[in-house]
């Protein structure tokens, strides 16, 4: 109750009342540390209150009594906004909101006038956050499927083609894996990199943004997960990406409540500069998302810069609303005394880390469904930096401080007995020193498996051609990874098993599996690892996965038999 009560005042803003409320939870847990983001993110906000405000905001008339968010710039003073208001198609209860399904609107910012966006795109299914190219050729959306009550809604990110004002039946990216939601997709401004969230269990926890590059193909490679600078142990979702400049919400961050929208900088080395927090009235004690620049429309006299967002705080008309942003000068500052500058100790880089390990649906399969993460204490983590090492081992709370360097590069290795070792790494190279905000502070995450002896573990996206055995170029980034392992494990040895489907002859079947294993024995050899580690297996048709009758087997359970796995002998 007293958890509930302390998050309830710090969505109404009352930031005071809700930092003696998480002191007074983390004392009654006996846990104080536990709450300690939270109280420094009130203590923040009741700075930022005290602050001139950047932006003016502004309700759109065109919001409903319903959930109105994710708004898109489209053609001609037009937005593209998602709905649930009651002239959607879908008649289903969307279970993460408890709302009917949403579809794709579009209204005149001029009129006011409101329609739905096209017949071929809005379904019985629930539609929402589209992303266009700069010509409009392209359009990218979320759909998701399911409505029953406890049923499991997976969500999927389409695209569908523009062509004389209509728009093509869509189809699904093709990088997406079984059982996990990809959502909110943001195109860069020349259309090479799509920028999306996923609540992938393999991610750095709960949603995270991830980028995908265009390859010649046109295709869309494997997905990459943004850095811990940006993704953390909570959410992070509604990536909008505005040339060098990433804006996203997330609950985690330091913030007002709920999820804030922050902004971040790719520096000149390509990694993301630290977000800065957009602060009030973009920000609030409610959900504060859907963040997007209008580049199009005139700005009006005095104002810097436009566009829109979507908030669920108090004073809209539904559950969530539109609103119009604008950047204004700042009023001109009263005379003050000249503030004193940080001296050059006050200034300080700080790094909390925590050791992760894997849970699995069934803690015995390393097959099995990965639920998430939990804290692995006892660890042993390794730092090295320069020509220093250290060495620290882990709290019973997973944890681990550092006080970082600057202008410096760090690499983590983790280890406990009975896991497999691990390795992160981090940079201040970059880093520049803030006089408002002296000291930054940075977390890391490294997460350990369990060593799962003699247990074949499937390799995901490793195909062969029909009737070959060469490495496909898709299949190299999975044997890269495992390269890496083996380079963090000198210790251990695995065996890489290839297994056919049943269709062909067994003599057949048990050659080009053998020539399959030793492909990727071959591959990781030529990645440095020793031959002395590497066993190669080919198995054939004799270990189905599914053990069904050869002419009744569906060609997905064919696809399932044809696997290549490995495993650590010793």
């Amino acid at each position: 109750a007293l958890k509930g009560y302390a998050y309830a005042l710090k969505e109404a803003q009352r930031y005071d009342e809700a930092m003696r409320a998480f002191k007074d939870l983390g004392i009654e847990i006996g846990s104080p540390y536990e709450y300690r983001r939270e109280i420094s993110a009130c203590e923040v906000a009741l700075g930022w209150a005290k602050l001139p405000p950047e932006y003016e905001i502004e309700l759109m008339p065109f919001n409903s009594g319903n959930s109105d968010y994710a708004p898109v710039l489209y053609k001609a003073n037009q937005l593209v906004f998602s709905s649930d208001r009651t002239a959607a198609t879908g008649d289903k209860v969307y279970n993460w909101t408890g709302n009917a399904f949403s579809d794709l609107f579009l209204v005149d910012l001029g009129s006011n006038s409101i329609s739905g966006f096209d017949p071929a795109l809005n379904t019985e299914n629930n539609e929402g956050t589209a992303a266009f190219n700069q010509d409009f050729t392209e359009m990218y959306f979320t759909r998701c499927f399911g409505g029953k009550k406890d049923a499991v809604d997976y969500c999927r990110i389409l695209v569908s083609e523009g062509s004389a004002g209509s728009w093509s039946v869509p189809y699904m990216l093709n990088f997406m894996k079984d059982g996990v939601n990809y959502v909110h997709p943001s195109l860069s401004p020349d259309g090479s990199i799509l920028y999306f969230a996923s609540d992938d269990p393999e991610g750095w926890g709960g949603w995270d943004i991830y980028a995908s590059e265009r390859q010649a193909d046109g295709e869309w490679g494997n997905p990459i997960l943004l850095s811990r600078v940006i993704n953390t142990q909570g959410d992070e979702k509604f990536p909008f990406i505005d040339a060098d400049t990433l804006y996203f919400a997330s609950d985690s961050h330091t913030g007002m409540g709920g999820l804030d929208i922050f902004r971040s900088v790719k520096m000149a080395n390509g990694s993301w500069g630290p977000p800065y927090n957009l602060k009030a009235p973009i920000n609030s004690g409610g959900d504060d998302f859907g963040f997007i620049i209008d580049y199009e429309s005139p700005e009006p006299e005095g104002v810097l810069q436009q566009g829109y967002f979507t908030s669920t705080r108090e004073d809209g008309r539904g559950s969530d609303d539109i609103y119009r942003w604008r950047k204004v000068p700042p009023p001109p500052a009263p005379p003050v005394a000249q503030k004193e500058e940080p001296k050059p100790e006050d200034y300080k880089l700080l790094l909390e880390g925590y050791v992760l390990e894997k849970i699995y649906e069934d803690p015995t399969n390393p097959n099995s469904k990965v639920l998430g993460r939990k804290l692995l204490p006892g660890a042993q983590v390794e730092i090295q930096y320069g020509r220093q090492k250290e060495t620290v081992t882990v709290g019973e709370n997973g944890q681990f401080s550092l006080q970082l360097q600057e202008d410096t590069d760090y690499d983590f290795l983790a280890s406990k007995e009975q896991y497999l070792n691990n390795a992160e790494s981090f940079s201040t190279k970059g880093i520049g020193r803030d006089p408002d905000n002296p000291v930054q502070t940075f977390e890391i995450e490294i997460v350990l498996d369990r060593i799962f002896f003699d247990r074949e573990i499937r390799l995901e996206n490793i195909y062969y051609d029909f009737d070959k055995w060469d490495i496909r170029d898709d299949a190299k980034p999975t044997l890269d990874e495992l390269a890496r392992n083996l380079k963090l494990n000198p210790a251990i040895r695995i065996q890489l098993g290839s297994h056919t489907d049943c269709r062909g002859a067994t003599r057949y079947n048990e050659e080009l599996s053998q020539k399959r294993a030793q492909s990727a024995v071959d591959y990781l050899i030529s990645k440095g690892i020793d031959p002395g580690r590497l066993v190669a297996r080919g198995y054939g048709e004799s270990q189905p996965e599914v053990d069904c009758l050869c002419n009744r087997c569906t060609e997905d359970e064919h696809q399932q038999n044809r696997r290549t796995t490995f495993k650590i002998i010793e």
